[in-house]
C-alpha cells in the first residue's frame, strides 16, 4: 500500500535549516503570512508540508536589518516521502539500483529509522527545491498584496514570486563541517592524486561531480599526447614526415578518449542511481510568457506562445545578429594581422632584442580581445535567447549553447585557420597558437577564480566585523553563515567550465601536427584548474542546488564534432607540407585526391571505433536490461490483479456476483 503524507506526522521538534529564502525588503506582511501558510500547509491542502521559520526572532527585528530572510527545512519522514516523489534511485541490499519508495525503505542499503544520513544533504535540498517549485496556485487570482502579480490554477508560485521580484533568491546552505572535510581531501593539499568524485557528488550533486570527473579524466587523457609531443617539439620540429605519425595518433586518441569516457560515465551514474532515474516532466521555464491557454499534454492552464512567432524572432533577429557578430570578429582578426605585419617589419628593420619580444605583443593583445569579445557576446546571446521565449529550459539551453559555440569557435580559431590555409605560414601559426593558448589559460584562472576569491575574502571580513557588533543572545554562527552566503555570487552552472575545456580540446586537436606542445600546456593548466575550480565551488560561490544528471549532455556531441573537424584540419596540414608536396611535384590534383581519400579513411576509422566501443560496459547493460524486465513483469502482475478484481466485482444477470 502506498504511504501518503496525510497518514503520517511530518512535524519535527529539531529544526535543521537546509534552504534560505530571501524576500525583498518591502514585502507586505500579508504576503509573508500567505507564503508561510502555503509552505507549511499539508499536501492535501495544496501546501508543501515543510518546516519554515525566520532567521531572526521578533524582538531582534528592531535591531537587525536582515528580517527578510527565512529558513526552510523538513522532517526526516517528509524528506523520505519527497525522495519517492522525485524518483531518487538508491542501492538495495541485493546490490541492485531501484527507485526509492517509503513503503519498502527497509530493503535499501544503509537505511535505518534512527539514521538521518540515508539521504545526503544535497539530495535533501534538491527535494525541498522540488517541493517549493511544485507549490501551485489553486483558486488564487493574484499574490496577496500584489494585484499585478497574476495567478492561474496550476501556476508555480515560486516562479511567479521570483519573476515579480517578491522573492529575491532561494539558495541551499553550506554544511561547514562537511565542507571542511571535503576541502581537506580535495584541494587544500596540492598533491597529484585522484579527486574524491563520490564525495563531491554527495555534497554538490551529480552535475557538478560529472564536470570534475570529466576534467580529471580529460587531464589524464592528455598526458600521453603531452609525453609524445614533447620529443617531437624538441627534436624533429621541421620534419613533417614524422608528424604524420603524431597526427594519426591524435586522431585515434581523440576518438578513443571520448568513447571510453562514455563508458566511465555510465559506470559512475549507475552507481549514483541517475542512469536509471526516470526523467521528470519538464515544466515551463520561469521566463516563459504568453497568452493563457490549455496545455494539450497536461490539460493544465499555462501560458501559450506561438512557435511561428518564435521562429520569426530566431531567423529575423537572432540569426542576423549572430552573423553580424561573426563578421565583427573577422574584422578584428584582420586588424590583428595588420599589427603582426607592423611588428614583423619593425623587427626586420632594427633586429634588436626588444623588437623580437615585440613580435609576441600582437598575439597577446588579440588573445585578451578574444576573451573580452567572448564574454560580451555571452551576455548578448543570453538576452537574445531569453527574448526568443523558449518554453522549456532544455530548449533555452540548447539554443544558447549553439549560439555561444559558433561564435567562440570562429572567434578563437578563425585566425589560426587563416594563417594555416591562406597565409600558409607555419612559424606564425605555431607562435599564434602558443600565445592564444597560454594567454587564455592565464586570463581564465584570474577572472574565474583568483579575482572572485579575493573579493569574497574581503566581503567575509566585513561581515565578521558586523556580526561581532551584534547581541550575543542570537545564533551568531548561523546568522553569520546566512549573511555571508547570501552575498556570494551565484554559480551559473557548468556551461563556462565545459566551454573552456571545449576550446582547449580544439587548441590541442586541430593543429596538433604543427604545435605538439599544446597538450603539455593543457595538462599543466588543468592540474591548477582542478584546484582553482574546487576553491571556486567551496569558497567563492553559493552552494548550487543538486541536479541529477546521467551524462555531460550536449557537450559530448560538441567534443565529438570537434574531433571530426580535427581530422580534416590535420589531413589538410599534412597535405600542405613540403615533403608531401615533393612527392607530387606536377599534379596537385592527385595530391588533393589522396589527401581527401586519407581523410575519408580516417573518418571511417573514427566511426568504426565509435561503433565498436559500446557506450555502456556489458555488466551495466545486463543490469539495466534486468531492471527493465522486472519493471515489465511488475506492470503485468499489476494489470492481472486489476483484471481479477474487476471480475470479482462484475454483477451477474440474476443479481448475484460472479465467483472468480
Amino acid at each position: 500500500m502506498k504511504v501518503t503524507l496525510s497518514a503520517l506526522d511530518t512535524s519535527e521538534s529539531s529544526f535543521r535549516p537546509l534552504v534560505v529564502i530571501e524576500l525583498a525588503q518591502d514585502v507586505k506582511e500579508e504576503t509573508k503570512e500567505w507564503l508561510k501558510n502555503r509552505i507549511i500547509a499539508k499536501k492535501k491542502d495544496g501546501g508543501a508540508q515543510l518546516l519554515f521559520r525566520p532567521l531572526l526572532n521578533k524582538y531582534e527585528k528592531e535591531t537587525l536589518e536582515h528580517h527578510n530572510l527565512y529558513l526552510v527545512g523538513a522532517s526526516q519522514i517528509r524528506l523520505l516521502l519527497g525522495a519517492e516523489a522525485v524518483g531518487l534511485v538508491k542501492e538495495c541490499n541485493d546490490n541492485t539500483m531501484r527507485a526509492f519508495t517509503y513503503g519498502t525503505r527497509q530493503n535499501f542499503k544503509g537505511f535505518d529509522d534512527n539514521n538521518d544520513d540515508f539521504l545526503t544533504m544535497a539530495e535533501c535540498q534538491f527535494i525541498i527545491k522540488h517541493e517549493l517549485e511544485n507549490l501551485r496556485a489553486r483558486d488564487e487570482k493574484m499574490i496577496p498584496g500584489y494585484p499585478q502579480a497574476k495567478l492561474y490554477p496550476g501556476k508555480s508560485l515560486l516562479r511567479r514570486l521570483l519573476t515579480s521580484g517578491i522573492v529575491i533568491q532561494v539558495f541551499p546552505l553550506h554544511d561547514p563541517e562537511a565542507l571542511r572535510k571535503l576541502e581537506d581531501t580535495w584541494y587544500t593539499r596540492f598533491t597529484l592524486k585522484y579527486q574524491p568524485i563520490d564525495s563531491i557528488r554527495g555534497y554538490f550533486g551529480e552535475t557538478i561531480a560529472l564536470y570534475f570527473g570529466f576534467l580529471e579524466y580529460f587531464t589524464f587523457a592528455l598526458i600521453p599526447m603531452a609525453v609524445i609531443g614533447l620529443p617531437y617539439y624538441l627534436f624533429v620540429w621541421e620534419d613533417y614526415d614524422k608528424y604524420v605519425i603524431f597526427a594519426s595518433f591524435n586522431l585515434i586518441w581523440s576518438t578513443v578518449i571520448l568513447e571510453v569516457w562514455k563508458r566511465g560515465c555510465a559506470n559512475m551514474t549507475y552507481r549514483w542511481g541517475t542512469l536509471v532515474m526516470k526523467r521528470q516532466f519538464e515544466e515551463p521555464r520561469p521566463g516563459f510568457h504568453g497568452v493563457l491557454g490549455i496545455n494539450s499534454v497536461t490539460g493544465r492552464e499555462e501560458p501559450v506562445y506561438s512557435s511561428y512567432k518564435r521562429q520569426l524572432r530566431i531567423y529575423l533577429v537572432s540569426l542576423p545578429f549572430v552573423c553580424l557578430c561573426l563578421y565583427f570578429s573577422l574584422y578584428v582578426m584582420m586588424i590583428y594581422f595588420d599589427l603582426e605585419v607592423w611588428a614583423m617589419s619593425l623587427h626586420e628593420d632594427s633586429g634588436s632584442e626588444w623588437t623580437s619580444v615585440l613580435l609576441y605583443v600582437p598575439s597577446i593583445i588579440y588573445a585578451i580581445v578574444i576573451e573580452i569579445m567572448n564574454r560580451l557576446y555571452r551576455y548578448a546571446a543570453e538576452f537574445l535567447t531569453s527574448w526568443e521565449n523558449h518554453r522549456l529550459e532544455s530548449a533555452y539551453q540548447n539554443h544558447l549553447i549553439l549560439k555561444v559555440l559558433v561564435f567562440n569557435f570562429l572567434n578563437c580559431f578563425a585566425s589560426l585557420f587563416y594563417i594555416a590555409f591562406v597565409l600558409k605560414d607555419m612559424k606564425l601559426l605555431r607562435q599564434s597558437l602558443a600565445t592564444l593558448l597560454i594567454t587564455s589559460q592565464i586570463l581564465n584562472q584570474i577572472v574565474e577564480s583568483l579575482l572572485p576569491y579575493w573579493l569574497q575574502r574581503k566581503h567575509g571580513v566585513q561581515v565578521k566585523r558586523r556580526v561581532q557588533a551584534l547581541k550575543s543572545d542570537i545564533d551568531v554562527t548561523l546568522y553569520e553563515q546566512v549573511i555571508l552566503e547570501k552575498e556570494m555570487g551565484t554559480y551559473l552552472g557548468t556551461f563556462d567550465d565545459y566551454l573552456e575545456l571545449f576550446l582547449q580540446f580544439g587548441y590541442v586537436s586541430l593543429f596538433s601536427c604543427v604545435y605538439p606542445l599544446a597538450a603539455a600546456f593543457a595538462v599543466l593548466n588543468n592540474f591548477t584548474e582542478v584546484n582553482s575550480d574546487a576553491l571556486k565551488m567551496c569558497r567563492v560561490f553559493k552552494r548550487p542546488f543538486s541536479e541529477p544528471s546521467a551524462n555531460i549532455g550536449v557537450w559530448q556531441l560538441a567534443f565529438e564534432t570537434m574531433s571530426v573537424i580535427s581530422v580534416v584540419t590535420n589531413c589538410a596540414l599534412i597535405g600542405m607540407s613540403p615533403q608531401v608536396n615533393a612527392v607530387f611535384p606536377e599534379s596537385k590534383t592527385d595530391l588533393i585526391l589522396i589527401v581527401v581519400a586519407v581523410e575519408h579513411a580516417l573518418l571511417a576509422l573514427k566511426f568504426i571505433l565509435a561503433f565498436a566501443i559500446p557506450d555502456k560496459p556489458r555488466h551495466i547493460q545486463m543490469k539495466l536490461a534486468r531492471l527493465e524486465f522486472e519493471s515489465l513483469e511488475a506492470l503485468k502482475q499489476q494489470q492481472m490483479k486489476l483484471v481479477a478484481e474487476n471480475l470479482k466485482e462484475e454483477p451477474r444477470e440474476d443479481g448475484k456476483e460472479k465467483v472468480a
